[in-house]
């Protein structure tokens, strides 16, 4: 098993992506949703994402929903972050969907994690990790520990906003314009200061979210600046 030593550069994982169109690129990991004609075609492919993950020695995170069936390849061992060893089986997969006559729509993978301002992580996380049971990374990020619930991140701040609360949205570029064109045509307040990273959404009563991409994401490569 390799390490960091097979990490991807974002440019790198770019041009991978032209060769796996069915593939996104969101919060260091490869992602997709397949399509399946029938829930058994889903299942079928389910099982040859499994033996193309146990020849690989590479396994994804899957989540089955009828006859869709959503994928995320990230190496754990290189920080969570996207490797050859991602690129190689997402294109495995796109093989083996085929075979079972799935399409790919690669728009419906999203990731959420909720965002709390404080002015002091350390005096409130413990309460949220030990009430969800949830584990801390060496971010101070705190996860489920198999992948259901969404992440918490702790925004620190001297000047909280008065909604400390706030849900962020993961999309990859390539799919967030729709999405922000029906968030506006609600009403809804776009704060675009930092776009194409994020746009904070304000609805009617103050609530905020914030519809996030990968642009501007870097994977921790050894050695770069």
């Amino acid at each position: 098993m390799a390490g960091k030593e097979d990490l991807l550069t974002r440019a790198q994982v770019d041009e991978a992506l032209t060769g796996l169109p069915d593939w996104r690129y969101c919060q260091g990991a490869l992602v997709t949703v397949y399509k399946a004609p029938t829930a058994a075609a889903a299942l079928e492919l389910i099982a040859a994402v499994g033996r193309i993950a146990e020849e690989q020695n590479h396994h994804p995170d899957l989540d089955w929903r009828y006859n869709r069936v959503f994928i995320r390849f990230t190496s754990h061992d290189a920080g969570g972050d996207v490797t050859e060893r991602d690129a190689r089986a997402a294109a495995a997969v796109s093989s083996a969907a085929e075979d079972v006559g799935a399409e790919a729509e690669p728009a419906l993978y999203r990731t959420v994690e909720l965002a709390i301002d404080t002015v002091d992580a350390t005096e409130i996380s413990e309460v949220w990790r030990v009430a969800l049971g949830y584990k801390k990374t060496p971010g101070n990020d705190l996860v489920d520990p198999y992948g259901r619930g969404p992440s918490v991140w702790f925004q620190e701040t001297p000047t909280p906003n008065s909604s400390r609360i706030h849900v962020d949205v993961y999309r990859s570029k390539a799919e967030s314009g729709p999405v922000l064109e029906k968030t506006a045509a609600t009403g809804a307040l776009m704060n675009r200061d930092y776009a194409p990273e994020w746009v904070v959404v304000t609805d009617r009563q103050g609530n905020r979210l914030c519809l996030c991409t990968e642009e501007g994401y870097q994977p921790d490569i050894p050695g770069q600046a």
